[in-house]
């Protein structure tokens, strides 16, 4: 491992330097890695893991159409390297439980007599467990329990591994019943392409994921667009302008220079009156919606977040009102205008 230093706080991070593919060949040797979910993050772990040469097995259910069809496509044989849930999970001496959350609730039952002693139970999201007198999960206590989470979508994690670099990843062992739980897990996350790897917690991993994607990563960022784009319409602009100055500039340009040198660097290298006038109104904002982001971490952590999920998708009419709230957006003006642009891209 090594020790690095992020602002004056030192982590220890694992990267492939230390732990090399070839040295998770052969933590990995005699595992059979069963792989539950071929939705979001599955395909890209399955895939990835295949491709390193480790031994990688899928389950999945027919009735399950698109993530079936996928896995077909994606060259999983049935019966060979493709087969129900509960068949995967008993051939496989490490599982990947990577089903939705609400997904691994509904599962759980037929999942958890398929464990045998000594096998690893694997998650990418420390959901099920932490929040476990709401979903139940509660693994035996013969049986590894640890987690590898890629920050970052299953599409990104893949594409990633494809262009020879990674995406960065968190680790946790909650239960270590053999004694290898630790080299299960980073061999593992290392095997579906992760560039470096640090250390977690489960409960951190949750409580900061659900912060997150409701945050800066989804809810407020496109609550944040939302806002300026109507005052710039209310204001006279056009949807392209108020569209371009929302949106494209920013990620078609300047995310992708913060995310290349930091935002210091951005602020360094704009025009003199974009740069006094961002750093002033960077505290407004901040001061603005720092007791938002206190409301959204307390209802993380008191379980509320979690409460409203399993309720809602456990609700037999969830796919209709999803996709009743996906049209509106996608419906919305600014997206109109938004799918436009982006057709109109050189």
């Amino acid at each position: 491992m090594a020790e690095i230093d992020f602002g004056g706080t030192m982590e220890e991070v694992v990267t492939r330097d230390e732990f090399p593919v070839e040295k998770a060949r052969e933590v990995l040797q005699g595992e059979t890695v069963a792989v539950l979910g071929y939705g979001v993050q599955g395909p890209a772990q399955a895939l990835d893991m295949r491709d390193n040469g480790i031994n990688v097995i899928v389950g999945g259910s027919p009735d399950r159409q698109l993530s079936w069809e996928k896995a077909l496509s994606d060259g999983w044989e049935p019966d060979k390297t493709l087969f129900s849930f509960e068949e995967a999970a008993e051939r496989g001496t490490i599982i990947l439980y990577l089903v939705s959350d609400a997904a691994q609730v509904m599962l759980w039952p037929k999942i958890r007599p398929q464990l045998k002693e000594g096998d690893a139970l694997y998650f990418s999201h420390g959901f099920a467990i932490v929040y476990a007198d709401q979903t139940a999960v509660v693994p035996p206590d013969f049986v590894d329990v640890i987690m590898v989470a890629p920050k970052g979508s299953g599409t990104t994690v893949r594409a990633n591994f494809l262009a020879g670099t990674g995406i960065n990843s968190s680790y946790a062992v909650y239960q270590d019943y053999t004694g290898r739980a630790l080299e299960r897990a980073l061999a593992t996350g290392i095997a579906i392409g992760s560039g470096y790897l640090f250390s977690t917690t489960f409960e951190k991993e949750v409580y900061s994921d659900l912060t997150g994607e409701r945050g800066v990563l989804m809810g407020a960022l496109a609550g944040v667009m939302e806002a300026q784009y109507d005052v710039l319409r209310r204001n006279g602009h056009s949807p392209s302008e108020a569209f371009n100055e929302t949106v494209e500039e920013l990620t078609q340009s300047l995310i992708r220079l913060v995310g290349q040198n930091g935002m210091d660097w951005m602020y360094a290298n704009t025009s003199a009156t974009a740069q006094r006038g961002a750093l002033d109104w960077r505290h407004r904002f901040r001061e603005a919606v720092a007791p938002v982001f206190e409301d959204l971490y307390g209802s993380v952590l008191s379980g509320e977040e979690t409460r409203v999920v399993l309720d809602a998708n456990s609700a037999p009419d969830y796919r209709e009102k999803l996709e009743a709230e996906l049209r509106e957006m996608r419906e919305s003006e600014m997206w109109q205008a938004g799918a436009k642009v982006r057709s109109l891209r050189p």
